[in-house]
């Protein structure tokens, strides 16, 4: 199998599973929440978690509202590119693979929202935090996954520069020609 078709078995697998669960949970706040109603399982969580039925045309957790046309067009480009690049991304840089993977299952899980209802489904509301989807919280966890490789590849980065500049330092240089060696020195003879 060929590295361009294994990286896109990858991320069609990962973006395919993200999509599929994100319609799925979607279809069912659609069947069984009315709009605008909440449910939690037990009554005393109802104050800290919820699930409800709202809609949104705007971006991520609510933002910017009445802009849905703006954001079919981003998360087309985006999982477009995201897609382009995939397979140039090498595969020991797992966590990055990861991040773009779950970005691109989330926009087009989002985007199928947009083209098909008009308005994308969230459902899940913890405390006053915006009410969110799968699609969303894919989103954001792949670009926490992307920052935090980032930082910890950065790390790595700093610490192989200071240990070869180190290395570097202690390496011994030999004797220059000028000094003379300890069994070249005359010792005076007494005469």
């Amino acid at each position: 199998m060929s590295k361009t078709l294994k990286s896109y078995l990858f991320l069609f697998t990962l973006v395919g599973a993200i999509i599929a669960f994100d319609q799925w949970t979607k279809y069912l706040v659609r069947l069984y929440i009315p709009f605008g109603g909440q449910w939690a399982p037990w009554d005393w969580l109802l104050p800290y978690a919820r699930l409800v039925h709202w809609q949104n045309t705007g971006a991520a957790f609510g933002m910017f509202q009445r802009f849905g046309d703006v954001f079919k067009v981003l998360a087309m480009v985006v999982s477009a590119v995201i897609v382009y690049y995939f397979p140039r991304v090498p595969e020991e840089d797992w966590w990055l693979r990861l991040a773009l993977a779950m970005q691109c299952g989330g926009a087009l899980g989002n985007l199928v929202d947009r083209f098909t209802q008009g308005y994308v489904t969230d459902f899940v509301s913890v405390g006053n935090f915006a009410v969110f989807n799968v699609a969303d919280s894919s989103i954001s966890v792949g670009v926490a996954i992307l920052l935090v490789g980032v930082w910890f590849k950065e790390r790595a980065q700093a610490r192989a520069v200071a240990a070869s500049s180190q290395a570097a330092a202690l390496t011994v240089q030999p004797p220059s020609a000028e000094i003379a060696s300890p069994d070249a020195v005359e010792t005076p003879s007494s005469e």
